[in-house]
């Protein structure tokens, strides 16, 4: 059902939302001129995706967690990007190609070790990788590898639609801030 309601949405949204993309593609190309970000991801499974993104920060910036990126990497358009969240409506795209759900664990980077063992551990890995979830929407990020682990096994075990829809209208009413960045 999860899966359905995933389909769903992501279309509808991209339907809906084409406008707003376009736009922030555009300003994106005149911010850093590469305004779609895509980078190899730990998905179900743990087979590696591409997850799509806009791109927040300078093209040359490290691959790594955002919690080991200095703020000074995102760019001003990124910052307001990352602020609203519209840097994740990309992942609608891996979303209705069945490589994400909307509620999930966000998906780690292939050499977030920690992080990776830890979700191994509790099963994380059955299940879709999500662009929110609950260790979003309570401010949990990367930067805790087993807290975030445990989060997420916890949402996972109780996920529902129920739980579902709460995790993305909290997501979408403002709560969690994203991955926090270096000052």
């Amino acid at each position: 059902m999860i899966r359905a309601t995933d389909f769903l949405a992501a279309l509808i949204g991209l339907l809906l939302l084409w406008p707003v993309l376009l736009v922030v593609t555009i300003i994106g190309y005149f911010d850093t001129g590469k305004p779609i970000f895509v980078q190899r991801r730990i998905g179900k499974n743990s087979c590696t995706f591409t997850l799509i993104k806009f791109r927040t920060m300078y093209p040359q910036t490290a691959s790594v967690g955002t919690h080991l990126v200095n703020a000074s990497a995102v760019t001003r358009f990124g910052t307001f990007l990352r602020k609203t969240k519209l840097d994740e409506l990309p992942q609608l795209i891996n979303v209705l190609l069945g490589q994400m759900s909307l509620v999930g664990a966000r998906p780690c980077l292939p050499n977030q070790q920690v992080l990776i063992e830890e979700r191994d551990k509790r099963g994380v890995y059955n299940y879709r990788p999500g662009i929110t979830g609950l260790a979003q929407v309570n401010n949990i990020d990367m930067s805790t590898p087993k807290k975030l682990a445990k989060i997420d096994a916890l949402m996972l075990k109780h996920l529902n639609l129920c739980l579902y829809f709460i995790l993305i209208v909290k997501t979408v009413s403002g709560s969690g801030q994203g991955d926090k960045i270096q000052n």
